[in-house]
């Protein structure tokens, strides 16, 4: 099988998940909002899964609405708060698009990060200051916990007192979506009202995810889907049942092993990314020195990111990071996985020298 590093675009799911997940496939059907013994049985399979997130995200049950993935997370937490709110959105510059394309539809601001990624906090604090000035206020401000093409994680902690400092009206959102695998998402998040993750990049299939919702923030967050009242009148919709249970045996599974993958991973990715250094002629290692995951998603095998519709342009990150345009057309993102292994990147460090080489003689 080819070696695959493209993990921080989906990964594929673990076995636990599938086998949660097949039944509620094939025999237990039933349409939760029913009052039957069946619909009640799926009905008691979605509380479980309820209970699994919301302990490793670090909230009380009813804080989880499950969501159709991060895209949805991230929407409903953006939209959901300016919906009720109003006022203004602001976020890093760095952002998944799910989060960056809602800031800019609803005229919000963008705050620059440096040249590893980090957020620049007096730059926020200006922001900030300036909305409470001028108006209108700022009712929510979203900072990733952990980057996508370049691997940086921000410091939550640090964020949020600068928020609680110059906008303390503001929800404060994070996109923990790439995070979760390798982080503690419960305590590094903790400073955070809405949290997003999604499943499949964490050994959970495709079109399920959460968006977390403290307590604190509930009245600040409209719904984007109305109809049944589903997920506490947030989410509406029949939920996606066997989704939401493979999703919860993802998390357990993560969870369970994280500490023990990361030790792995780390190893793996310290192996790509010298063996890479040693034989690929003026390699430059995007973010390096920056804190980030244990991926290498700072060698950004997808040319860009693939939620992009494969869009083959240089991504914002890089831009936002200062990288030149030329470098950045020329980045290339290997993402390594809990299932990813030593000859995984022996079959990378074979193939892509030669394929430089040959990309390099046509420059």
């Amino acid at each position: 099988m080819p070696a695959y590093l493209d993990h921080a675009a989906s990964t594929p799911m673990r076995p636990d998940a599938v086998e949660a997940m097949v039944p509620y496939l094939r025999e237990h059907f039933a349409n939760p909002s029913g009052a039957h013994a069946p619909a009640r049985q799926a009905r008691k399979a979605i509380d479980e899964a309820r209970d699994a997130c919301a302990e490793a995200l670090g909230v009380e049950p009813r804080e989880i609405v499950f969501t159709g993935g991060g895209t949805e997370a991230d929407n409903l937490a953006v939209f959901g708060v300016h919906d009720r709110m109003g006022g203004l959105l602001v976020g890093s510059a760095i952002e998944h698009h799910a989060v960056l394309e809602p800031i800019e539809a609803r005229g919000g601001r963008l705050v620059p990060v440096d040249g590893t990624g980090r957020l620049d906090l007096d730059a926020l604090a200006a922001v900030l200051d300036d909305a409470s000035i001028a108006g209108p206020p700022v009712t929510l401000v979203s900072v990733m916990l952990a980057n996508n093409e370049v691997g940086t994680t921000q410091d939550l902690a640090a964020v949020a007192r600068v928020v609680r400092r110059h906008a303390p009206g503001a929800v404060l959102h994070t996109d923990a979506v790439q995070a979760f695998a390798w982080l503690d998402v419960a305590a590094r998040a903790r400073p955070a009202d809405l949290i997003s993750i999604s499943a499949h990049k964490f050994g959970g299939p495709k079109g399920v995810g959460v968006l977390a919702v403290r307590e604190a923030a509930a009245d600040r967050l409209g719904p984007r889907a109305l109809g049944g009242g589903q997920e506490r009148e947030r989410r509406s919709g029949t939920q996606n049942v066997a989704g939401i249970v493979a999703m919860a045996a993802a998390v357990r599974a993560t969870v369970a092993e994280r500490d023990a993958t990361v030790a792995r991973v780390a190893a793996l990715r310290d192996r790509l990314v010298d063996g890479l250094r040693a034989v690929v002629p003026d390699l430059v290692e995007t973010a390096v020195g920056g804190p980030r995951p244990p991926e290498p998603a700072g060698n950004s095998a997808s040319a860009a990111s693939t939620c992009a519709s494969g869009a083959q342009e240089p991504s914002h990150e890089l831009a936002a990071l200062g990288v030149p345009r030329a470098r950045a057309l020329g980045s290339l993102r290997l993402s390594l996985g809990a299932e990813s292994t030593a000859a995984d990147v022996e079959a990378v460090l074979d193939a892509l020298p030669p394929a430089v080489a040959r990309l390099r003689a046509y420059a």
